[in-house]
């Protein structure tokens, strides 16, 4: 009995390594935006870049910050950039 093995060329084992090192790209891009796709919009939300009397962002437990105290932030319900000192229906006070 004989084994007669197929020979991977130049090309083939390029292009399998290329795809091979794409698949993470390709795995966090998907990820990324279906995290991003699982927030409701601000529309949704009825975000606005004013408090709601003593509620704020910046008091919320939703609230992402960013490096800087006066910088927009994320949050972890509503999509896109999110002042400190807006406001939503998502609010919950931080305790």
């Amino acid at each position: 009995m004989s084994y007669h093995q197929k020979k991977c060329s130049r090309r083939e084992l390029i292009k399998y390594m290329a795809f091979g090192a794409a698949i993470p790209f390709i795995w966090g891009f998907s990820n990324t935006t279906k995290s991003e796709a699982a927030k409701a919009s601000k529309a949704q939300m009825k975000y606005q870049d004013e408090p709601n009397g003593s509620e704020k962002c910046s008091n919320c437990i939703q609230f992402i910050p960013s490096e800087t105290p006066d910088a927009n932030g994320n949050c972890k319900v509503v999509q896109g950039s999110i002042s400190p000192e807006g406001w939503c229906t998502a609010f919950a006070p931080k305790s």
